[in-house]
C-alpha cells in the first residue's frame, strides 16, 4: 500500500470501484481488465495494483459495496417505521433491491472465482458487509413480523437472489434461442420477482 492519508487511500480505491461498476454496466466479467479499469481512472494503471492485487478484489469490493448500501436501506427502515404491512415490506424489498441490480448481477456469475482470487483481508471486509446485510434483514423480521423465522427467511431468501437476474434480464441472443427452443417463459422483473418471493415467505 502506497504512502499516504487514509482519505486519499480511501478515495482512490473508491475510484476505480466506481470505474469498474461503470465498465460493468456495458461489459462481461470476462471482458473487463485492470487495463480497461485504470484507464477509466485520473491515475495510472499500474497505481491499481498499489491498491487491489487482482481484478476480482476489485469487483469483491463492488459487491461488498453493494451490500452495505442495502444493509442501510434496511437498517433505516427499522429505525424509521414501528410496523409496516406484509405488501409495503414485500414492496420496500424489491424496490430495493430492484436499485442493486448491479449486485443481482454479480451473484449471478460465480463469485467463488472472485473469493478465491482475493486476499483474506479483503474477503474478510467482504463477508463482514455480507453479515451485516443478514442481521439487517433479520432485524426487519423480528420487528415487524415475530411470527415468521428470521433464519427460515433467510435460508430461502438470500440463495434465491443468486437466480433473480438471469431470470429478469436477458440478451437478445438467449431471447431467441428460448424463441427457437420452443420454451414457453415469460420474463419477469426484479421487482415482481422479489415481491412474489417476499409475500410467500412472509405470508399474506
Amino acid at each position: 500500500m502506497p504512502k499516504g492519508s487514509p482519505e486519499l487511500t480511501a478515495s482512490r480505491k473508491e475510484e476505480i470501484v466506481n470505474a469498474c461498476e461503470q465498465l460493468y454496466r456495458t461489459m462481461s466479467f470476462k471482458e473487463i481488465t485492470i487495463k480497461e479499469i485504470g484507464a477509466a481512472t485520473s491515475f495510472t494503471r499500474t497505481s491499481i495494483y498499489n491498491y487491489f492485487q487482482t481484478k476480482e478484489e476489485i469487483f469483491l469490493s463492488l459487491m461488498r459495496r453493494e451490500y452495505e448500501l442495502w444493509a442501510a436501506e434496511l437498517e433505516a427502515l427499522v429505525q424509521t417505521r414501528e410496523t409496516i404491512p406484509a405488501g409495503a415490506f414485500a414492496d420496500t424489498i424489491a424496490r430495493s433491491l430492484e436499485q442493486r441490480s448491479q449486485l443481482l448481477k454479480l451473484l449471478a456469475m460465480n463469485h467463488y472465482d472472485m473469493e478465491a482470487h482475493s486476499r483474506p483481508e479483503q474477503l474478510k471486509e467482504f463477508k463482514i458487509a455480507y453479515g451485516r446485510s443478514l442481521d439487517a434483514m433479520r432485524s426487519c423480521l423480528q420487528k415487524f413480523f415475530p411470527a415468521t423465522d428470521p433464519e427460515r427467511f433467510i435460508f430461502v431468501f438470500f440463495p434465491f437472489l443468486f437466480g433473480v437476474y438471469p431470470y429478469a434480464v436477458a440478451t437478445d441472443k438467449q431471447l431467441a434461442a428460448m424463441q427457437e427452443a420452443g420454451i414457453r417463459f415469460r420474463m419477469h422483473s426484479i421487482y415482481e420477482l422479489i415481491y412474489a418471493c417476499v409475500m410467500q415467505l412472509i405470508g399474506d
